[in-house]
């Protein structure tokens, strides 16, 4: 589905923003890790095919890595434009839930649960 109001070159420019946005500090922390954006998520045979997905992270987290993390494949945070864009009505709305959900996926990066994200508002 397409929306006039905004393209797939505006849509990574706010994944771009959302990033530029993450406090300096915290993204020199930012280890091995890698930023897509896809039209949307294919769910795998374990997944509930209703289910839809704004973002994803998918690595070991900060918190999780020991010595043998040495040589890993970088994380991968995707970021799905389609469900976005479907849920939004206005491009702010847009800016506005793409930085919820970059923020969402570069936290479970650094360790931080679904559960403590909705206690924090970044559910």
């Amino acid at each position: 589905m397409a929306h006039d109001w905004m393209d797939e070159d505006e849509f990574e420019e706010a994944v771009d923003a959302a990033l530029a946005r993450i406090p300096r500090r915290l993204a020199s922390h930012m280890d091995n890790v890698v930023v897509f954006i896809e039209d949307r998520h294919v769910p795998g045979p374990h997944e509930d095919p209703r289910t839809v997905l704004l973002g994803l992270y998918e690595g070991i987290p900060l918190t999780e890595r020991d010595q043998w993390y040495a040589g890993s494949l970088p994380d991968r945070i995707t970021i799905f434009r389609e469900p976005i864009l479907e849920m939004c009505s206005s491009r702010e709305e847009v800016v506005q839930e793409v930085l919820v959900t970059v923020v969402h996926e570069v936290a479970h990066h650094f360790g931080i649960s679904d559960a403590r994200l909705h206690e924090l508002g970044w559910g």
